[in-house]
């Protein structure tokens, strides 16, 4: 197999293979998540599955905060969720979005 030939399969293999529209996927043994999640309408278990230091009570939590006070108008509002600081949305950023 030539230079040419390796390199063309490769990139083809790759095009293939990447996801569309920037999304990635997170593969679990139940379900895929695809990212970013739109905290505004996800779950409790889509949230805990998907983001960084997000356990089952944090992701409750965000659940109950977008249900008693509405959407979320943007990513930095977390913060007035109990136990949701700064550094937890950064780690995150890349996962989530409010639209």
């Amino acid at each position: 197999m030539t230079f040419r030939n390796w390199t063309f399969g490769l990139i083809f293999v790759l095009l293939i293979c990447l996801p569309a529209s920037g999304e990635v996927q997170i593969k679990n043994s139940e379900f895929v998540i695809l990212l970013p999640i739109n905290v505004n309408t996800a779950n409790a278990l889509i949230l805990q599955r998907a983001l960084v230091g997000i356990g089952p009570k944090k992701a409750q939590r965000i659940v109950e905060y977008r249900e008693n006070n509405g959407e979320f108008a943007s990513i930095q509002e977390l913060v007035h969720v109990k136990g949701i600081g700064p550094g937890t949305i950064e780690r995150n950023l890349g996962r989530i979005s409010i639209e």
